[in-house]
This record gives structure tokens, C-alpha cells and sequence, in this order.
């Protein structure tokens, strides 16, 4: 696996998107969104969790994707390697969650 490669895996009906594999949520938000691609969906959400939280050291994110009847319900988060405050980074996570703008954007693409 390249530097600028993630592992991709299907795993009991889910979409895992992550750097490191097996995959460790040692934090995590659950949202549910509408249908759409849950492989760009996953990354798009990795990518912006990434921009909110890289500068919380040690950080490897990770994103679930399962298709519900509701939607999709995702997962984010990820490892960390070290003490972190899991309150202030999960608050971060779900920022960018439910974040309108967010939602749109990948809505808008992820079809």
C-alpha cells in the first residue's frame, strides 16, 4: 500500500474506509444521511474529519458506511494513539457531521 493509499474493505455489509487495518475506533459519531455512493461518501467524510481534527496527535481516521433502510448510517472516527480528550474530539467529529453545508456537498456528489 502506497503513502497515498487506503485500505477499502467490505466488511459485513459496511464500507470501511481507513488508513490502517485491522480498522480501531478508539473514537466515533454515528450520523445517518440519505442513500447515495458510500465510497465517495466515506471519503469525502474522512477528509473533512481529518481537516478538523489534524492537529490531535497520533489521529488515524476511519469511516463506516452501512446502507439502512433509513439511509446510510456512517461512522467516523478513528484511532488515536496517545491520551486525547474524546469528548472535545468527538464534538469536533460531530461539527463536521452535522455540519448543513457538509451534508449538502456531499449529497450533492455522492450520487
Amino acid at each position: 500500500m502506497g503513502r497515498d493509499r487506503w485500505h477499502e474493505v467490505e466488511e459485513a455489509g459496511a464500507l470501511v474506509v481507513a488508513r490502517r487495518w485491522p480498522v480501531r475506533f478508539d473514537l466515533a459519531v454515528v450520523t445517518v444521511l440519505p442513500r447515495g455512493g458510500r465510497r465517495f461518501l466515506a471519503h469525502q467524510v474522512r477528509q473533512d474529519m481529518w481537516r478538523a481534527l489534524q492537529g490531535l496527535r497520533g489521529f488515524v481516521p476511519a469511516v463506516r458506511v452501512t446502507r439502512t433502510a433509513g439511509g446510510l448510517e456512517v461512522v467516523a472516527g478513528g484511532e488515536v494513539r496517545g491520551r486525547f480528550d474524546r469528548a472535545h474530539a468527538e464534538a469536533r467529529i460531530a461539527a463536521v457531521l452535522d455540519d448543513e453545508a457538509n451534508r449538502a456537498r456531499w449529497q450533492r456528489r455522492a450520487r
